[in-house]
């Protein structure tokens, strides 16, 4: 008779270590993103950023939420176990964001910036399968 492993059902250490890093990474980029576009003003902001001098202050500050949120969203529940559901949605519309990013950014000529959008929807993806599936974070039971 031979001996099986047997997988269990728990994620490996190292797929929840590479969920936690890319959480973390991804808020740190959606938040500092989003709070430079909310609080530098527009005309330094367009040097930066060319795209924001040539629509409305409303549109720019607007993706600086979006931004700020999904920065928020993608590590503060996870963190606190107090709706952790919400990191997979908040992961689910960064990647949504990026995609459209891409597109926009591409439509513009602007090629040379989509690699930050590629790797941020990779890092995007990778957290929406893996606390939707694979690591998902039990809620805090009061």
């Amino acid at each position: 008779m031979s001996t099986t492993t047997l997988e269990t059902a728990t994620p490996g250490r190292a797929l929840r270590i590479g969920l936690w890093i890319a959480q973390v990474v991804l808020a740190f980029v959606f938040i500092s993103a989003g709070f430079v576009k909310l609080t530098t003003p527009i005309p330094q902001l367009a040097a930066m950023m060319p795209w924001a001098g040539q629509y409305s202050e409303t549109f720019v500050r607007s993706i600086a939420l979006v931004d700020l949120a999904g920065g928020i969203g993608i590590l503060l529940p996870a963190l606190t176990r107090i709706l952790p559901r919400l990191t997979v949605l908040a992961a689910l519309g960064c990647s949504v964001l990026q995609v459209i990013a891409l597109l926009f950014h591409l439509s513009r000529g602007e090629a040379a910036v989509t690699p930050l959008n590629v790797v941020l929807l990779a890092l995007s993806l990778f957290v929406l399968w893996g606390r939707n599936s694979k690591a998902p974070i039990a809620p805090r039971q009061f």
